[in-house]
Formats: structure tokens, sequence, C-alpha cells
């Protein structure tokens, strides 16, 4: 594999339009068994999108390998014939990371959902790409242990997925995202080369490649294994849950929880319309007459958690508090959450269509931002649930729309674009775990600059010169940029010529 980020060969804009379909069909056909190659229109149409629905289209073929060494077999065949690959998993994704090329393969890692191997002493897992999130933590049990990145798409999302976007969850605070609980991937390059990224061992020679891997979105290599980190399961766990009649003072209060010292579990926020939506929807148990309510736990030995819930209700009554109540039971814990965890579904009951946005920002500018966006419902005449990993800043808002009214689902766009890039002016990024896709790549011309993106740009040709891994996402062109707005691209500010341009 080449890692000479200097050697980039100048590649230019490419026009894949030209893929004869037949010769693909035919040059991938004795690869896979019987089946496992799809090409009606029918059959490829459950693969024309993620979780970004709004954006959709069909792949040229799909392509459903059981084992590595068809994986390898495939790649290298594409790349021949200089057609390009996306890989997914579950398609719970939401920035449409996995969205097909129209005239490329689409390469499901369905499959690959085994298992491999448990290491109870070395609390590792050796699993699959597909293997649901879940299902580790569900097979781990009995050995009290778990996986702890927990998105709420757990019981469906997989974990090659949760690597492609270092996914999180509500207990990220504490735990960490993807990145930090990952020991090792094995994947494939476009080339067909098996890779190794990192090490069962507490760490690997040479450069920490793992964390260029973690987040990448299927642009650098095709995952084929993963070796996860298992927590043990703690003695107890209580989750405080506290009730605010102003949304700024919520926003305010998770700042003063983390300033205080306290690192929990989980701390999310719900405002007022997220609340009543997921109470009607799962009976949670949450105060209605709320402007905003936080969920803050703490888990850990008894003594440890009864001394972190007492400085916790002490730092939120100094914020504001005006209702906290401390989960009685594993019962009414599990509830607390549930509420959280079901905010999505709940968002779906309400509106036909909603579009969930995916920020971060600095815990301080959480009250700004709640602010700022009750003006943009206003300006854009649609409603919004606001739902937040508050404790690391990360945002969820669920715009509701129509997409059969002419007009909401551009609105739609143009409210989430106003979200995206007022994060960016706060001091934040354009995303927190969903990636970027296609969905936000406009906004990735207003954070970075052009020697941020040529430098994308050469890791990204260092793993696949040709730009065939998962082409168009993630990273703009400087062109792209020009025609958002956010870049003069004209004489000597075109790419650099070393520069390949996917």
């Amino acid at each position: 594999m080449n890692t000479m980020l200097d050697a980039a060969p100048n590649v230019a804009e490419r026009d894949f339009s030209g893929i004869d379909r037949a010769r693909v069909i035919a040059a991938l056909s004795p690869l896979l068994p019987p089946g496992a190659l799809i090409y009606d229109t029918e059959d490829v149409r459950p693969y024309e999108c993620d979780g970004l629905t709004a954006i959709r289209q069909l792949p040229m073929v799909v392509a459903l390998p059981e084992t590595e060494a068809q994986v390898v077999d495939v790649l290298r065949t594409c790349r021949e014939l200089g057609v390009p690959v996306v890989a997914r998993g579950a398609g719970t994704g939401l920035s449409g990371g996995a969205l097909p090329h129209a005239h490329g393969v689409l390469l499901s890692l369905a499959k690959f959902n085994r298992i491999l191997a448990i290491d109870r002493l070395a609390r590792t897992a050796d699993v699959q790409p597909g293997v649901r999130n879940l299902a580790i933590s569900e097979a781990t049990a009995p050995q009290g242990l778990y996986y702890a990145p927990d998105p709420s798409s757990q019981i469906a999302c997989t974990i090659g997925g949760n690597v492609a976007e270092n996914s999180g969850g509500v207990h990220c605070l504490k735990y960490g995202l993807t990145v930090h609980n990952v020991l090792r991937v094995r994947g494939v390059t476009m080339d067909g080369e098996i890779v190794e990224f990192g090490s069962r061992a507490p760490d690997a020679p040479g450069y920490d490649l793992l964390a260029a891997m973690i987040g990448s979105e299927g642009m650098l290599a095709v995952v084929t294994e993963v070796t996860v980190k298992l927590t043990p399961r703690p003695q107890l766990a209580q989750c405080v849950l506290a009730a605010f009649d102003d949304v700024v003072k919520a926003g305010d209060a998770v700042a003063a929880v983390i300033a205080a010292g306290i690192i929990p579990a989980g701390l999310e926020m719900m405002d007022q319309p997220t609340t009543i939506a997921v109470e009607e929807f799962v009976h949670a148990g949450y105060p209605l007459d709320a402007k905003a309510i936080l969920l803050c736990e703490s888990d850990g030995t008894p003594e440890e958690v009864a001394e972190e819930v007492a400085r916790m209700r002490e730092v939120l009554e100094a914020a504001g508090a005006t209702e906290i109540r401390v989960s009685r039971d594993e019962a009414e814990r599990l509830r607390f959450w549930a509420g959280r965890k079901a905010a999505f579904p709940a968002a779906g009951r309400l509106s036909p269509d909603y579009y969930c946005m995916d920020g971060t920002i600095p815990r301080k500018r959480l009250g700004e931002m709640l602010d700022a966006i009750a003006g943009m419902e206003k300006k854009y005449g649609l409603g919004c649930l606001n739902v937040f990993h508050a404790g690391d800043g990360n945002l969820h808002p669920l715009i509701l729309f129509d997409a059969n009214k002419e007009g909401e689902l551009h609105r739609a766009e143009e409210f989430g674009a106003d979200i995206l890039e007022l994060s960016i002016a706060l001091g934040g990024t354009v995303t927190g775990e969903h990636g970027v896709g296609v969905e936000k790549i406009n906004q990735m011309c207003k954070q970075f600059d052009r020697a941020t993106l040529d430098a994308f740009f050469r890791v990204k040709a260092a793993f696949d010169p040709d730009g065939l891994l998962n082409p168009g996402k993630a990273i703009p062109t400087l062109n792209r940029c020009a025609e958002y707005g956010r870049l003069h691209v004209s004489g000597g500010e075109l790419p650099h010529p070393d520069l390949p341009r996917f």
C-alpha cells in the first residue's frame, strides 16, 4: 500500500458514466456464491438509501460476499475495471454515507455477522462488521461485561457502521466514542490488500492509523473484522432526572455539572416538545410542564454512586432545577432512558417526516443554540424537537416537515444548514457521530480551508489513489466549495496539481 502522503497522483475528477454494467456483472458473478450478486431493479431498491431517506440512488449492482477472500476478489476486480464501491452495513446511518453510486457496486457486509471470539480476561471481543451493536453486550452479559458505546439505533446498527462514523451514544461522555472502545480494525484496501490498524496489545508499532480509519466513512478501506474493548458492568447505576422551567438554565446546568468535576456516565437533554412527544409514546414518567429536562446517570459501586448523585443534586439545585428525581430501582432507570432513546421514533409519530441534525458545540453555548433554534423555527415555519448528548455538546435537533408539501423539504434542509453553520460559528463542528456523508459536505466547505482540504485528500489518496471507495462523500472538492460560495476557485486558486480531485 502506498503510504507516502506527498505522492498523491494527479487524478482528474472522475466520470463513471461509461462503465459497462454487463461487463461488471460478468466479472463479479464467478467470484460470489449463487444469488450473492443482485442487479434487477426491484431487488436493488432496498439499498437505494440509508437512514437519510431524502436522498436516494439505485446502485448498479449489489454484492453480498460471505468471506474476506470474496471481499478481496470483488475489490481487486472493481479496481481493475475502474468501478466505484460503496460499503454498507445495516443502513441505519443518517448522513447518506452509504448512498449507492449509480455506476458502482454496493458492497453489503450483512453476511459478516459472527462474533468470532470473546476474551473475558483481556476484556475484548473479535467481531465481524455486520454484528449488531447490542448483540455484543447480549453475548458478553454472562461474563459481566458489555460494549459501552450505545447509539439509539443499537438494536439494529452494526459495528462496521459504528467504525465508519465513529458512533457514540447516551453513555459516550464517560465511556467514549467508538474510537475509544476499539483496539484493532482489519480491512481490505481498494487494491485488495489486507491491512490491520491498531493491535490487541495496549499499543501498536508505527503511526496511529487506527484513529484515521475510525470515522473515515468507508473511504479508506472496507472493514472485515473489529476487536472491541469490553467494559465491566457496574455494580449499580442510578439516573437523576432534573426539570427546568427554562431551556437556557438547563443548558447552563450541563456546563455547571462538568465544571464541578463530575463526569456522569450519561448527561442528556430534551426540551419540552420532545418530552411531550416521548411521553405519549413510551410513558417514561417525564414531567410535562418542564421546559427542559436533563438525565444524568451515575454508575459504579454503591458508595461511589451515592456520593456522585449527592454532588449532582447539589449542582442542579444551584443551577435552578425545579424538580429532581433519582431512579428508585433498575426498572425506573431503564424507563428514563427508554424515553430518551425513543425520541426519534416519537418524532415520527408527530410528523410525516423529520430531519435529524448532528452538530457539536461547546457545552457553555447550549442555551445560546437553543434560543437560536427557536428563532429558526419561526423563520422556516417548521417545528423542531431538541435532543442533545448535552455532556459533550453533541446536538440532535429533529426538524419536522412533510415532504409531500411543496417546499417543506427544501426549508428543512435550509433549517439544518443554519444549525450546522451556527455550530461552526459557536466554536463547534458539523458532526459529532453521524458523519458527513453527502448531507454535510457543503458545510465542510465553511469549516475547513483549502490547506486542510488538501491534507484530507492526501490521506485519502494514500489509501485509495484512484478514488474508487465511496467517491463524492465527506470531503468536498474545491470546485464544489466554489459552487457553494465558500471558496474562490479560479486561476491560482485551483487545487494543487499533485492532488487528486475525486
